[in-house]
């Protein structure tokens, strides 16, 4: 019996075996490749905490520098600008002594009367710490006695500054991340008057005090320390108008060794020991315009 082989049927099964072959090894390269991008993707590391972050940085003889931009609206209108500079000390918990520079500039358009008040505080250099503080220039730079250059008052060690959001409050601080929105660093969002005011000086406020919102942006850096921080808000007096009220901190030099001092006793007098004609030349409530009894 003889035996009749086609060798042309056997090419469509070669074909079809070497198509199997072939996409067995795209499929091969494809999970290897797949694979390979899996293993080298990088890792999304979680955002760093800002209140752990902030407070690693107490450190005695240590601080911060501090610039800072606050600009007042009455009914719309820019009224007072109030600029600061200069720098933070801290303890082992929080700030404990201040240098800072002020400066007030009358917005365009300012009401006269006002404008000249504000023009007698600036510019002024003042020093707080250890439960005093310590001003020089502007409104306390006249009619000293004979070789005294400071006038030294009562008040609270701090930062001294107009921002109403105190980031080195670690309570408050903890307070405004979880309610913030987070994107890429920054922290937006709100707090009420009321809610503020029980976290940091613990007073109560009421009314219609206490629905104010105070709207903030905190920014941070790669290790999660604040940059900036924005705080805005609005009081509506009705028939009155509104006073508006925006305040811009920028932090630089995180850790950088800061010791401030408070000047020879010979060279500074207690504001109560002034004399009349001292006294009488100082606005009214000059102490409370200068931000020194927050």
């Amino acid at each position: 019996m003889a035996v009749i082989f086609d060798w042309q049927d056997s090419w469509p099964l070669r074909i079809h075996l070497k198509r199997i072959r072939m996409k067995r090894i795209i499929a091969g390269l494809a999970l290897g490749a797949a694979a390979t991008l899996v293993t080298v993707a990088p890792a999304q590391a979680a955002p760093v905490n800002p209140v752990k972050a902030v407070n690693k940085q107490f450190s005695p003889g240590h601080g911060v520098r501090i610039s800072e931009t606050n600009r007042t609206f009455k009914d719309g209108k820019a009224g007072i600008i109030t600029r600061i500079t200069g720098s933070l000390e801290f303890g082992e918990s929080g700030v404990v002594a201040s240098d800072l520079s002020k400066r007030f500039k009358p917005a365009k358009g300012m009401d006269k009367s006002e404008a000249k008040l504000f023009a007698t505080l600036g510019p002024t250099r003042i020093l707080s710490l250890g439960g005093y503080s310590y001003a020089q220039g502007g409104v306390y730079g006249t009619n000293l006695p004979e070789d005294r250059k400071w006038v030294r008052f009562p008040a609270e060690s701090g930062s001294g500054v107009s921002q109403m959001i105190d980031i080195f409050d670690a309570k408050l601080l903890k307070t405004l991340v979880a309610k913030a929105k987070h994107v890429k660093g920054d922290y937006r969002g709100a707090i009420s008057l009321k809610e503020l005011a029980g976290l940091t000086s613990g007073e109560k406020v009421d009314g219609h005090l206490a629905k104010i919102q105070v709207k903030y942006l905190l920014d941070t850096d790669s290790r999660g320390l604040v940059s900036r921080v924005v705080s805005e808000w609005t009081m509506d007096f009705g028939v009155l108008g509104t006073s508006k009220s925006v305040t811009e901190s920028r932090f630089t030099g995180w850790g950088a060794k800061i010791k401030i001092k408070a000047p020879p006793e010979s060279q500074w007098v207690d504001f109560e020991d002034l004399d009349a004609d001292a006294l009488q030349d100082m606005p009214e409530n000059s102490i409370d315009l200068l931000g020194q009894n927050r």
